[in-house]
């Protein structure tokens, strides 16, 4: 049986072929109908080993192909057929999607590795399917987001079954539909008593066009009233939290948690088009066994020491698990755990500023590498820096001495609250790195301006700048400068995107995965080198190029795009892939740290349910993709 002979299913092996649709997305989630209907109008087709499928320029077959069994492999028009594959597709993927969604021919050559077996369904019924079965359209126009949202919804019945509440609810759907309300003006013994009747520990102050005016609560009476020697009799609106923080009704649960790690707050208030319905507290979003966000940055806040701060570094990796168990996507949950570790910092500089004769000093501590793009996991070290400037006619080394010494206590703290010093040095408490505006300015110009081997390992760590404490202002006038520097630099530029290509994905021809040992991990893929990795350093270069002072890499992408105008559909597939790369990662570590083991970013892709392992796959693509777009943008 060949191509040219496709047979067409019977009744005798339509069951069979229901039953084997089943095992994938997204079959598994249409309906019985909409799947019988398209197995009804399958045919069966084989291609001989190394034999070519689909290939432009006449690729245009107007089939949508299933793999049945077998692979295919895939290269790009001007590859000879020496030339390693760019990509595979393995039983269960469909192909090619792009082509029949845009009618027109493939850009790819399709060809089988091995015999293979493919269910082949004719276009006019593939673009029959779509209007009909929305899950069918949904994964052929965002398959990664299809794929991704059916590994949450698993993880969402986890959580469930153990007690857990997912955070991937919208706000709508956690806030009472009876939350107590009154104005600034109402006496502060009537409000109590209102919040004594509701049985709520806080109340919602609106003004007359029913936007929120401020929050009162019982920490609110407590520090407010009782401690500072007011009144039952004062209005509430002197003693009410003003101004307080507002999200949609539509935003979701991790969005409030995450509002409320980096402020600090206990309550956000829901609004529906710009009027407040009601409050969600902390308290909504966790069960009172586990560990709340505003629980955990009030200990970090409070910690009187390093030796407490550390123990609030341990919560903060177990909020984290929590937190990814309850469904919170890789980009919220990293910023979330990024923001939390950037509290402990703060802390620590406080801690040991308050024993530093820094009297009048302008400085600003400066993070770099992962933490300054705030995508942290759990196995990272310290990348930072502190920038400083003299007072008028203050001498530079004698400043810098003191900064030194500061800076050396505060790495030595954050060693201690669980985030190793780093072992190449790249650290504040380094003379290298601690430096004046212009040092830092003149070190960037050469690195710009020649542009070796150390200069580019330098752009991975110290381009990705993001200030963190201290005077914000000489942080962010160096990170704007180095933005409008590196534009235009097109030697540094091209140098840089042939070093963002040079990673290779690890996808194999005959199997999935290219798999090797890691420090003695048998059989498992370096997720952070040769998966995220990948997607850090094409966003830094398309980031430079366009002059975008941000350093994370979601919003490097999405920034340099807009400027770029570059397709939707390319960017969301690159962001889902890379922000599955982060969650597969912070999974894993996760999982060894439970186990008493050193987190690390070695992963078995036989440690995977089938699910996630097609979505790695996926997303390990999308890595190949953007590396193309680098391709393209530098002709390499």
């Amino acid at each position: 049986m060949t191509q040219d002979a496709a047979q067409p299913i019977g009744s005798t092996l339509a069951a069979g072929a229901v039953a084997e649709l089943r095992g994938h997305a997204p079959f598994d989630r249409m309906t019985k109908d909409h799947l019988a209907w398209m197995v009804a109008r399958l045919s069966l087709v084989y291609f001989a080993p190394d034999s070519t499928v689909l290939a432009p320029p006449g690729g245009r077959d107007d089939h949508l192909f299933i793999i049945r069994s077998g692979g295919v492999v895939g290269f790009d028009p001007d590859q000879r057929d020496d030339d390693s594959p760019r990509w595979r597709l393995a039983v269960g993927d469909c192909f090619p999607l792009g082509a029949l969604l845009g009618r027109r021919a493939v850009t790819s050559r399709y060809r089988a590795a091995g015999d293979l077996f493919c269910y082949r369904l004719p276009a006019e019924d593939f673009h029959a399917l779509m209007a009909a079965s929305p899950p069918f359209r949904d994964f052929a126009t965002q398959r990664l987001s299809t794929l991704l949202a059916e590994s949450r919804r698993s993880l969402r019945r986890v959580s469930l079954e153990d007690g857990g509440q997912p955070l991937d609810r919208m706000l709508r759907d956690v806030v009472s539909p009876s939350t107590v309300i009154c104005r600034a003006g109402d006496r502060l013994r009537d409000v109590l008593e209102s919040m004594r009747s509701a049985r709520s520990d806080s109340i919602l102050v609106v003004r007359d066009d029913q936007s929120a005016d401020g929050i009162f609560t019982l920490r609110d009476l407590r520090d407010r009233v009782v401690l500072a020697g007011r009144t039952a009799e004062v209005p509430v609106g002197e003693v009410m939290t003003a101004a307080p923080v507002s999200l949609d009704s539509s935003a979701y649960a991790f969005e409030a948690a995450a509002v409320m790690a980096e402020h600090g707050f206990r309550h956000v208030v829901v609004t529906v088009d710009g009027h407040a319905v009601g409050i969600v507290a902390d308290t909504d979003l966790f069960s009172s066994t586990q560990v709340g966000v505003a629980a955990v940055a009030s200990a970090i806040r409070n910690a009187p020491d390093v030796a407490r701060l550390s123990r609030c570094a341990e919560q903060v990796r177990a909020l984290g698990r929590q937190l990814g168990g309850q469904g919170m996507p890789a980009e919220q949950l990293t910023r979330l755990v990024a923001t939390l570790n950037d509290h402990i910092t703060v802390r620590v500089l406080q801690i040991e500023s308050a024993a530093a004769s820094l009297s009048g000093a302008r400085y600003c501590w400066l993070a770099f590498g992962s933490e300054g793009r705030q995508e942290q996991t759990f196995a990272t070290d310290q990348d930072n820096g502190l920038v400083f400037e003299p007072a008028g006619g203050e001498p530079t080394e004698p400043l810098r001495a003191r900064m030194l010494a500061f800076a050396r206590r505060v790495n030595d703290s954050l060693a201690g609250c669980g985030f190793p010093l780093c072992k190449g040095g790249v650290m504040a408490g380094n003379d290298k790195w601690c430096l004046t505006a212009e040092e830092w300015r003149d070190a960037f110009s050469a690195w710009l301006s020649a542009p070796d081997a150390q200069a580019l390992l330098n752009a991975a760590i110290f381009f990705d700048l993001r200030p963190l404490a201290g005077d914000m202002a000489l942080g962010t006038q160096l990170r704007e400068w180095l933005a409008q520097s590196a534009q235009g630099r097109t030697v540094f530029l091209r140098l840089l995107a042939e070093t963002a290509i040079g990673r290779s994905p690890p996808l194999g021809i005959l199997k999935d995965f290219v798999v090797a040992d890691h420090e003695g991990r048998e059989d498992t893929l370096d997720l952070k080198t040769n998966g995220a990795a990948i997607f850090v350093d094409a966003a830094r270069v398309m980031a430079l190029a366009q002059g975008v002072p941000l350093s994370g890499t979601a919003e490097r992408i999405r920034e340099a795009a807009v400027r770029r105008n570059l397709p939707a559909a390319d960017v969301d597939g690159w962001l889902d892939a890379f922000h599955f790369l982060q969650q597969t990662r912070l999974d894993h570590q996760l999982r060894r740290i439970e186990a008493g083991q050193p987190p690390d970013n070695f992963v078995a892709p036989d440690a995977l349910n089938a699910l996630d392992r097609r979505i790695l796959r996926e997303a390990l693509r999308q890595a190949r993709r953007i590396q193309e777009r680098l391709r393209l943008d530098y002709r390499l």
